[in-house]
């Protein structure tokens, strides 16, 4: 049997297991990776590519007429930019940015006085590195409520309210070094975001202990999604990567790579089996509440042991180097890839009562099924007709599966469960199928969100933009519709119907994402509705002022050099759509006001002189008259 080859750089067909081209992409890396491995089930393949994506004859259309909405919302992450990005699927046009690790000049996002309250401590970081994107959940669907997110780089989880689109809370995980895998409880509703810690410390970490890894551990985190505050942490073996949970509340599940506690390369690839995590939940808060815990340095939050022997926790051994972790739509398993095998691991969920009850002769008694699958397996989804997908990074493919002929195959009968590979170009990490992380999934989309995007677009230089593909999935036949290029390594994505998120087009006078800025206003006297007014209070000045398009309240006030500065203004418009801005020339001092919203910015005044500033959210015929002026004085003036 053959395989079509579509890399442009190659021209005759090859044996699917040879397949020299798309391996040698990785050189040694795609090597390591292929070590004692062999290819497929020996099932016929459908293949596609760059000629498919031109003449997917049959494939649902991505085209969605003007003035026309798209059917789906999808969030994905936006890497080391820090920030969510919002497309309309299947048009894939980029609707809004919402900044949550990043800095934003054109929302004032990390500059005002709002959204540093939200940010904390963390505000002192300029970069983030966002990776998971998870919409919360009442009884295994999507709510629409919020969108939760974690930042690697700092340890961070932030959540976004979607009436809004703006971050409203954010949390620091302690005792841990950066957060990899996040996950939301999916049932009977989100009151849990589940965070792993990716790389063990020593615990605490405080200078001693650095040379003995013996002593480093890592901790699995139960964050309060309404409360925002971490509610306890669970200490393992490992370096825990990809989690999901199960759809009851009782379970969740982490892969784990790294069993040999190494501190290089060579060394994390010696065994050849890892292994996953899985975290009774019920056990965990009933160890919390018996306060059958302990805490770790200046930190109060409960640490439960659940290192292998714990009550707590179940280690499951599956080869190599596991990845990604999935919970299958229909609630049965929790599918974790092997990354450096080709195989995935199918976890019964419906055995797990039994494992912690020690009813199971060996932990891997959970395994129902093994399928071999393609060299790199990393992330899986589904399409609710009990098919999975499976990314193949080395392979450059998505692989599409049987999950009930997985389980047979693996029991014994001779059943080909491959129904298809797809070539995508080039690398696939993250994959995502609409609504496929609820058990509301219907089919119709999958987004491969490949790292490298080799020859697919007009050349930008050293740095080439990611590429995430996008595949029709409606019928027996996966179909390559649409290349969309993204920059920064968008590392997630998950899509919802947009019946799911309702929105306000204005902002109500009482929310609390300006609540602090109300307050403070109330307590100088000010009704933020009307007043324009300046208060002075030593070298501390307070700018009050509304915003009615193409006017600000006031158009010139005095301070010293020196003076700490802080502007609040309120955008009376109430037209939607009608959005204001403050730009401070020459102070880094920027933020939007949209209508009925109330934002304020803190910056010390510069030297002496006269310094604009004016609207930079275009708002009217009268735009650029929209405009005022600071009168800096010397300050022993």
């Amino acid at each position: 049997m053959t395989r079509r080859n579509n890399d442009q750089n190659e021209n005759s067909n090859t044996e699917e297991v040879a397949n020299p081209g798309r391996r040698s992409f990785l050189g040694a890396t795609a090597t390591v990776g292929a070590l004692g491995v062999t290819g497929g089930t020996g099932t016929a393949l459908m293949m596609g590519g760059s000629g498919d994506a031109k003449a997917a004859e049959g494939a649902q259309s991505t085209h969605v007429p003007l003035g026309e909405l798209d059917d789906y919302y999808g969030f994905w992450s936006g890497g080391h930019s820090g920030e969510v990005r919002v497309f309309g699927v299947p048009s894939m046009r980029e609707i809004m940015r919402i900044p949550v690790f990043n800095y934003c000049s054109a929302t004032g996002w990390g500059m005002t006085n709002e959204s540093k309250r939200i940010m904390g401590d963390s505000n002192k970081y300029t970069n983030g590195d966002a990776h998971h994107p998870h919409l919360s959940f009442t009884d295994g669907s999507h709510d629409g409520r919020y969108l939760y997110i974690n930042d690697k780089a700092h340890s961070r989880v932030a959540r976004i309210r979607l009436d809004i689109f703006k971050t409203d809370a954010m949390v620091t995980i302690p005792n841990i070094q950066a957060v990899h895998g996040l996950r939301l409880q999916k049932a009977p509703k989100t009151g849990y975001v589940f965070a792993n810690g990716e790389f063990p410390i020593p615990q605490p970490n405080d200078g001693r202990d650095m040379e003995n890894t013996d002593k480093y551990w890592t901790l699995w985190t139960a964050v309060d999604g309404e409360k925002m505050e971490v509610a306890w942490q669970v200490m393992v073996d490992g370096n825990l990567d990809n989690m999901d949970a199960d759809y009851t509340g009782k379970y969740a599940a982490a892969t784990c790579y790294n069993s040999e506690k190494a501190t290089s390369l060579a060394g994390m690839q010696r065994a050849e089996r890892d292994w996953v995590v899985v975290f009774n939940i019920e056990r965990i808060e009933k160890a919390v509440e018996n306060g059958d815990y302990t805490t770790i340095g200046d930190s109060d939050v409960p640490v439960v042991d659940g290192r292998k022997g714990s009550d707590v926790t179940r280690y499951v051994p599956i080869p190599k180097n596991p990845h990604g972790c999935n919970t299958s739509t229909d609630g049965k398993y929790f599918i974790c890839a092997g990354k450096l095998s080709p195989t995935a691991s199918m976890v019964d969920i419906s055995k797990l009562d039994d494992l912690f009850a020690d009813k199971l002769d060996d932990p891997r008694d959970v395994i129902a099924g093994e399928p071999e699958l393609g060299l790199g397996p990393l992330h899986t989804t589904y399409d609710g007709r009990g098919n999975a997908y499976t990314t193949l990074f080395i392979d450059s493919q998505i692989v599409k599966w049987n999950m009930e002929k997985a389980v047979r195959h693996y029991n014994g009968e001779d059943v080909d469960y491959i129904v298809q590979k797809l070539d995508v170009h080039y690398q696939p990490g993250h994959n995502h199928a609409t609504l496929a992380e609820s058990k509301d999934a219907d089919g119709k989309w999958l987004f491969s969100l490949n790292k490298f995007s080799k020859d697919r677009f007009l050349p930008v230089g050293p740095l080439h933009p990611e590429n995430d593909q996008m595949i029709d999935i409606s019928g027996e036949e996966m179909k390559l519709v649409h290349d969309t290029p993204t920059f920064a390594e968008p590392h997630d994505t998950v899509i919802v119907t947009r019946d799911m998120i309702n929105t306000k087009q204005v902002w109500e006078r009482d929310d609390p994402f300006f609540a602090e800025t109300a307050k403070m206003a109330k307590e100088d006297g000010i009704t933020l509705e009307s007043d324009d007014k300046v208060i002075r209070d030593g070298n501390k000045v307070r700018v009050y002022m509304t915003s009615v398009a193409p006017n600000f309240g006031i158009t010139e006030f005095k301070v010293k050099s020196g003076d700490e500065v802080t502007v609040v203004i309120t955008n009376l418009d109430s037209v939607a759509d009608v959005t204001h801005g403050f730009c401070m020339i020459g102070h880094g001092a920027a933020m939007e006001i949209s209508p009925q919203q109330t934002s304020s910015i803190t910056f010390t005044a510069g030297s002496p002189g006269v310094y604009w500033y004016y609207c930079n959210w275009f708002c009217h015929a009268l735009h650029m008259e929209m405009s005022g002026r600071m009168l800096v004085e010397p300050a022993d003036a």
